[in-house]
């Protein structure tokens, strides 16, 4: 499938809110599978919407535990990464990877090439929607309370997690993949490092609901 740049895809009407550990423990109770899953990988890994949506099982190296960001993909169609810095490798926690390597086997799309997040509906040609994610977050916020929640809400929970766990600004610009730390620092408040993998292992216990892991000092 050939890729193509999408203009304007990333434009949006107003800043998405930051979640607090709570709250997203909150919201995740109420959300099914896929979505359930959905959510840890954008939360954990600070991934776009159309990143997720982009993931391939061929992504992952099961041997390695990291996350290859490859492609997107908005409105159901498939382009390239935001910019050559999105494209990286990026660590995946053990717990994390527990977590994929059970939707692999829960999903009905498992091959190599298939989605990550492949749509049933499209008989597994397509992923699902980021407005059936949007749908997800609406019914779970307004279950457990939260409030709106939109699909870029987890990214900046993401980079404001890697705060709270006391991530220096560099570790988190290769781990957000900007291009200018500037962006980190203002906006968001290829090699993996230690520094990389223990700043996001810290993540996915905040996540995971092991706030003891991670507030452990490295």
């Amino acid at each position: 499938m050939s890729l193509v740049t999408i203009p304007g895809a990333s434009k949006r009407t107003r800043k998405p809110r930051s979640l607090t550990v709570e709250e997203f423990r909150k919201l995740l109770e109420h959300m099914e599978e896929p979505f359930r899953t959905m959510a840890l990988t954008c939360v954990c890994f600070g991934l776009r919407i159309s990143e997720c949506l982009g993931l391939h099982w061929s992504d992952v190296d099961w041997l390695n535990g990291t996350l290859r960001i490859q492609r997107s993909i908005v409105r159901q169609r498939v382009g390239e990464t935001k910019t050559e810095y999105s494209d990286r490798a990026m660590p995946i926690d053990a717990e994390m990877l527990d977590i994929l390597k059970a939707w692999k086997q829960t999903t009905s799309f498992s091959a190599a090439d298939d989605w990550i997040f492949a749509s049933p509906a499209q008989i597994g040609r397509l992923p699902w929607t980021a407005d059936s994610l949007n749908r997800a977050y609406l019914r779970a916020g307004k279950a457990s309370g939260v409030g709106h929640v939109s699909t870029h809400t987890m990214r900046h929970t993401y980079r404001s997690w890697l705060d709270s766990v006391g991530t220096p600004i560099a570790v988190q610009q290769r781990l957000m993949r900007h291009a200018d730390i500037r962006t980190t620092m203002n906006v968001y408040g290829d090699v993996v490092t230690d520094e990389m993998s223990t700043a996001h292992s810290k993540v996915v216990a905040l996540a995971l609901n092991s706030m003891e892991t991670a507030c452990k000092p490295s």
